[in-house]
């Protein structure tokens, strides 16, 4: 097994953790900031999947443009959730 697999792979399970840990926390304190993040690393963590796709998994299919709409989709409700409770 390469490093790169592993790599991947505790990529992939570090953004899992941060998601599970912000939504426990949003949950507790119900501070929007703590979902958008948590949304953000599920999307994150989905992106770190379809790396591991298609870099390891199937190597002779290019989801290249599908891990950038899922790391886009991550990032941009983080992006909302910044500016909407950064006006209040």
């Amino acid at each position: 097994m390469s490093i790169a697999v592993v790599v991947y792979g505790l990529c992939a399970g570090a953004a899992l953790l941060c998601a599970l840990l912000l939504l426990r926390g949003y949950f507790h304190t119900r501070t929007r900031l703590l979902l958008w993040s948590a949304v953000c690393f599920a999307g994150l963590t989905a992106n770190n999947v379809l790396v591991i796709l298609d870099l390891v998994i199937f190597p002779d299919v290019d989801l290249f443009i599908w891990r950038t709409v899922t790391a886009l989709a991550g990032v941009l409700p983080l992006l909302f959730g910044l500016l909407w409770d950064g006006r209040r």
